[in-house]
């Protein structure tokens, strides 16, 4: 895990979870863009496992995928409580506003750990990602202000799962959706979008 102490008065804290196979530092340089020397960032590292999707290889993953294809359990149960578990005890340490920021597998995780938390969040930000199945929403988060980023070239999770989550979760909070012209990844515009949005947040 990887911790970036504000180097201003702490307003509050973003906890951002990486996506599969890739590392708690993948994100590291995005944060001098958001220009918020007032926020503490806690970029946490999935554990290694096997990834069935990608022939069993072990790789940082919150949760292991069986199957691409919509079939019962095909994201494993047993881990994606893990990761739940362990991302709200992230967040339950912070005493300030906290926003859950998650990117692909990471952004599942950020979306399924925040709605089902019971402590008010100051937002959720689900990037190039898609709903778990079987998950819960806590009154404490029914209001909670969500920001969805997609590619609208993402060939690993198409565009379409990022607005189908954000059209489930929409009703009774302010949500915001923005797609850029891009693969599985992020850009400078939806960063800078990111940003203006954060600054409302917190």
């Amino acid at each position: 895990m990887k911790v970036i102490e504000p180097t201003a008065p702490h307003r509050g804290t973003v906890i951002w979870m990486h996506g599969l196979g890739a590392t708690c530092d993948d994100f590291v340089p995005v944060i001098p863009y958001l220009r918020r020397p007032d926020l503490k960032f806690v970029l946490p590292q999935a554990p290694e496992r096997p990834v069935t999707i990608n022939g069993g290889w072990v790789m940082p993953a919150w949760y292991d995928i069986k199957s691409l294809d919509h079939v019962p359990d095909r994201n494993d149960p047993a881990h994606i409580e893990e990761s739940r578990s362990f991302i709200e005890g992230l967040a339950l340490a912070e005493y300030v506003p906290v926003v859950l920021v998650g990117f692909s597998q990471g952004g599942a995780m950020a979306l399924h750990t925040g709605l089902a938390m019971k402590r008010t969040l100051a937002g959720i930000v689900v990037l190039s990602a898609y709903r778990l199945e079987g998950g819960v929403e806590d009154p404490a988060n029914a209001g909670t202000p969500i920001f969805f980023g997609h590619g609208d070239l993402d060939e690993v999770v198409p565009v379409h799962k990022g607005r189908a989550a954000m059209e489930g979760v929409r009703q009774g909070r302010e949500v915001t959706w923005g797609s850029w012209p891009m693969g599985h990844e992020v850009c400078l515009e939806e960063i800078e979008a990111l940003k203006a949005w954060l600054e409302t947040a917190i």
